[in-house]
């Protein structure tokens, strides 16, 4: 077994302070910072002391009883993992007393422990083994008369792992886990003396507890008490690969852990700087949808969408793609076709894909998935700090007084970061929550916000004015900092904008619903530490966290203005603990946005209209390139409902079922006369394809992924792809046969070119990302070796930062008689995003389907009963879900996901959108709520066209049956 797989822990506790002293430990002397364990300083003297409730992801606890130590001059055998090192102090880890102490602990343990180790699930992966074999225990001498827990019950009700309490040895390490790593403390220890066990809530089953399959407590089991269930049907893995989880924004580090090509196993790895060996449901355990039965491996065409999809080889697929795109082209114009990138491929891909279109399509009609969630951010952080991205590293939270979370919710969308949030939560920083939905952070376990503000739908910037009036008015704001960082006209014009009584709290408690006392003290504490307002010598680190609650609106690009005005103008920019940062929905959307996405930027947020950058790509690229603008995703709907657009290439998004007004997208869809998808699986906007390109997962290519705090990291190929070509080859192949050559042999040649073209990305290569695990951008000769951790340090990218006047417009999403209510949109921490990939694993058994959150009053008012089906109307459609109700709402608002498309939740949502962005406005819809008895009519409808989409699927003739001619 290799050394990294032989246990699922490999640490002891953590060293302390700056502060020295030395210890000799077994006649070897070490120097270690004072208040570094006994334990920890035998490691850096190279003495490993025998442990089993000890491990460097918790704190030490001393309950095992085996790392046990004798210090000259102190009576007894103190624990090494508890006991602080101390100047002079003289060790020794092994004496014959200590081996007769430990081997007697050990056998203690086996004896009430079943000796099944030839065929447990964990042979070769336990640590209690390991120590039996460390103690020197041979045999036990009291075997199993009397009592013993060997007929403990096991627990199978988690799909991904197992419990079994006959292995427990009540080491707490599940425990500790869940309560300092989770921060969840779904897990204690019930029962005292020899009736202890380990217990999920109230002696629940762990399904039916607050559980969060985080994995925490399967990662610091040291027995086969938890353990993965992959791993008992597949056995223990024999190598690895590094790589980056393909879900959300945080951008966690994994050890794929393998069996040949198969995985048996997805661990968090502890030196990943973005997660430190912490995962969630997701990253941890829903991976296998990346070989499910749904998986497409062949490409497919069709003439039209009313025909059955015909499997045919790559080189029909490529060519008949290419022949149509250029044929389209020749009836209806160059710009009559375009093509979206995807924020789940690699950076290298999403840059072949904008290159494609720029230099084969000849436009730059290219749009991502970032227009309909973060395009405000990149519009309003470029304006105010001159850079479209967030400030701080997740790690820098560590270090913030005060934390306030805007329009995002953590623990569902981002539970990694949520969990080293909460961690300093529990440490004493204070929380203010912007939302108006009670979102877990509120009233999370150990965790409580002071300040809610429980806003009204659409009221965002009502509420940033009223924060900002309190600063200026009341004089909070950091008038030195702004005076050395911030453009002084601006500042002076902002400052008398906010000043004005109609942004007071007063005037804005009318709009927003947030009581003007709240207010008021929110804004003292983000800008003193304190609700009083008092300015000490030191003003507290506070930093904003925000998500698509601020983004999508009609004034996203205005809010996120006014949050970096809030920041800018109390000094939280430029050091850690502070700062503004958005929480990116998907695991590469910051990357899809630096690779150049947009309609009007190239990679590295150069406008396409600047002809000296122009040029420098021209000479690489090595042709022309327009310099217009394109077409925005919304733009290419319209036009290719009014007949000038005829053709997309889209790889990895379902636009279908992810934008806004699903039935406008559908027609539009429709109306084209080729549309390529490129995919995993038979998605909804696969349904109005005409090509069909069967794309790899995260798991099956090399290639590198961007997180939300701009942190570039590698993704490993750790099987090959199930259709014969990751997505970058798919892409070349497709430039190559529209006469436009790519001969690209591995994804580090794309970033080549990438660090060659574009100045933040100019200190990235693959043998620096090998030697240092990730970088940060910006990463180039004017940075240090890991790129930019913190932004805008000593002064802003655009030199001085720029306050920018955010005036409240109400929404035309308004509450009418006709639509009383305010619909808004969110995630589950199960799903992601539209759910292709979390739909197809057992996370289904969490949520099965999109539910209406509805408060009690609004549920009587109508008649609606818990699980009742209702019908959800708006300007744009009419859909039908269960309702549950719920006062996590606020009355005349609800809620809803839209992981799951037969649902329809985009059916309801309109086309109102940010006025700088096109982003659209997904958190607010103006909708009426009633009983139904059926679905609704789109639903009927959706249900017939899948239907006969199916049956066309298949229909369809094999590639190696014969194929009548066109």
């Amino acid at each position: 077994m290799l050394d990294h797989l032989k246990s699922r822990d490999h640490g002891t506790p953590l060293r302390a302070s700056s502060v020295e002293v030395t210890v000799e430990i077994d006649g070897n002397e070490v120097t270690v910072p004072k208040g570094t364990s006994v334990m920890r300083a035998a490691v850096d003297a190279g003495i490993q002391v025998p442990k089993l409730c000890a491990t460097d992801s918790i704190e030490p606890f001393g309950s095992c009883r085996l790392c046990l130590v004798e210090i000259e001059g102190r009576k007894g055998y103190p624990a090494s993992c508890t006991t602080p090192a101390e100047h002079g102090m003289r060790v020794r880890t092994q004496t014959p007393k200590l081996q007769e102490l430990r081997k007697s602990v050990m056998e203690l343990y086996i004896s009430d422990h079943p000796l099944d180790c030839l065929t447990c699930s964990a042979n070769g992966d336990c640590e209690l083994q390991n120590m039996a074999g460390v103690t020197g225990l041979r045999a036990v001498r009291y075997g199993f008369q009397g009592a013993n827990h060997l007929d403990g019950q096991k627990d199978e009700s988690n799909p991904y792992f197992t419990y079994d309490p006959s292995k427990c040895i009540v080491c707490s390490r599940c425990v500790r886990a869940c309560e300092e790593t989770q921060g969840t403390f779904a897990l204690t220890i019930s029962g005292r003396g020899f009736a202890a066990r380990v217990s999920p809530g109230q002696d629940q089953p762990f399904m039916a507890s607050e559980c969060v399959s985080c994995g925490a407590c399967v990662q610091a089991c040291p027995t086969a008490t938890l353990q993965e269930k992959s791993v008992i049907a597949l056995g223990q893995p024999e190598h690895h690969t590094l790589t980056t989880c393909a879900y959300c924004g945080v951008g966690c580090s994994f050890r794929a852990e393998m069996k040949g090509s198969e995985v048996v196993r997805m661990v968090p790895w502890k030196d990943g700087k973005a997660n430190e060996g912490h995962s969630c449901v997701k990253g941890r355990f829903a991976w296998g949808y990346a070989t499910h039965k749904d998986r497409i491996t062949r490409p497919m065409v069709r003439k039209s969408i009313d025909d059955p999809w015909r499997e045919v080889g790559w080189e029909e697929a490529i060519a008949h793609a290419a022949s149509e795109f250029r044929r389209i082209q020749s009836q209806h114009g160059r710009e009559a076709i375009g093509g979206i990138t995807s924020s789940r491929c690699t950076n290298e891909e999403t840059y072949l894909v904008q290159k494609l279109v720029r230099a084969a399509f000849g436009s730059n009609n290219v749009d991502t998935c970032a227009r309909v969630c973060h395009s405000p951010t990149g519009y309003g952080l470029g304006q105010a700090f001159g850079t479209s991205a967030g400030t701080q590293t997740f790690k820098s939270v560590e270090q913030a007084d005060v934390i306030m979370v805007i329009g995002a919710n953590p623990a569902a969308a981002h539970p990694v970061f949520a969990s080293r949030m909460k961690k300093r939560l529990r440490q004493g920083a204070r929380l203010i929550v912007v939302d108006p939905r009670q979102i877990d952070l509120v009233k999370a376990p150990h965790v409580r916000a002071e300040y809610h503000l429980q806003l009204r739908p659409g009221t965002n910037v009502a509420v940033i004015s009223a924060l900002a009036h309190v600063l200026v008015t009341e004089g909070l704001c950091a008038e030195d900092y702004v005076a050395e960082r911030c453009d002084q006209p601006s500042y002076r014009a902002w400052k008398e904008f906010v000043a004005r009584a109609e942004n007071s709290p007063e005037a804005m408690q009318a709009v927003c619903g947030v009581p003007a006392a709240t207010l008021r003290q929110a804004a003292r504490l983000y800008a003193t530490g304190n609700a009083e307002g008092r300015v000490g010598t030191r003003r507290p680190n506070a930093a904003i966290y925000y998500g698509l609650g601020v983004t999508e609106h009609a004034q996203g690009s205005t809010m996120v203005m006014g949050i970096a005005n809030l920041a800018m103008c109390t000094g939280n920019v430029g050091r850690e603990g502070v700062g503004v940062n958005p929480l990116r929905g998907q695991n590469n959307v910051q990357g899809a946005c630096d690779m150049g996405s947009f309609p009007h930027e190239l990679p590295g947020y150069r406008h396409v209209c600047d002809s000296t950058v122009r040029a420098q790509f021209e000479a690489a690229w090595n042709v022309e390139l327009s310099p217009e603008p394109g077409l925005r995703i919304p733009n290419m709907l319209d036009a290719a409902l009014s007949g000038s657009f005829k053709g997309l290439y889209c790889e990895g998004e379902d636009i279908v079922q992810s934008d806004p007004n699903t039935q406008h997208v559908a027609e539009a869809m429709r109306a084209m006369e080729c549309v390529v998808v490129q995919d995993l699986f038979l998605n909804e906007t696969a349904q109005y394809a005409h090509v069909f390109l069967p794309g790899s997962s995260f798991l099956e290519k090399d290639g590198t992924f961007t997180n939300a705090e701009r942190r570039i990291a590698r993704v490993r190929k750790v099987m090959p792809p199930l259709a014969g070509h990751a997505d970058w080859e798919i892409t070349q192949m497709l430039s190559n046969a529209l006469g436009y050559p790519m001969h690209y042999r591995h994804p580090g040649e794309i970033m080549a070119e990438i660090a060659a073209l574009t100045p933040t990305f100019a200190g990235v290569n693959y043998e620096k990302l090998e030697r240092h695990g990730s970088l940060q951008w910006p990463c180039n000769d004017d940075t240090d070796a890991l790129g930019t951790p913190i932004m805008h340090v000593g002064k802003f990218v655009r030199g001085k930062g720029r306050f920018l006047i955010t005036k409240y417009v109400a929404s035309d999403e308004k509450p009418t008689a006709r639509h009383p209510l305010l619909l808004t949109t969110g995630r589950i921490l199960s799903q992601y995003n539209v759910g292709a990939q979390t739909r197809r694993t057992p996370n289904n058994l969490w949520h099965d389907e999109d539910r209406l959150e509805i408060h009690p009053h609004d549920a009587q008012d109508r008649g609606i009963r818990e699980g009742d089906w209702v019908g959800v109307q708006s300007r744009a459609g009419e859909t039908v879900l269960r309702a549950t109700v719920t006062e996590r709402i606020q009355p005349g608002v609800v809620y809803t996901t839209f992981h799951f498309p037969e649902s329809g939740a985009n059916v309801i949502t309109t086309d109102s959108s940010d006025w700088a962005t096109n982003c659209p406005e997904y958190k607010v819809t103006a909708v009426q709520v009633m009983p139904v008895a059926q679905p609704s009519a789109w639903q009927q409808s959706y249900a017939r066209f899948h239907a006969r989409q199916q049956s066309l699927l298949q229909a369809g003739t094999r590639a190696d049956a014969p194929v009548a001619s066109e």
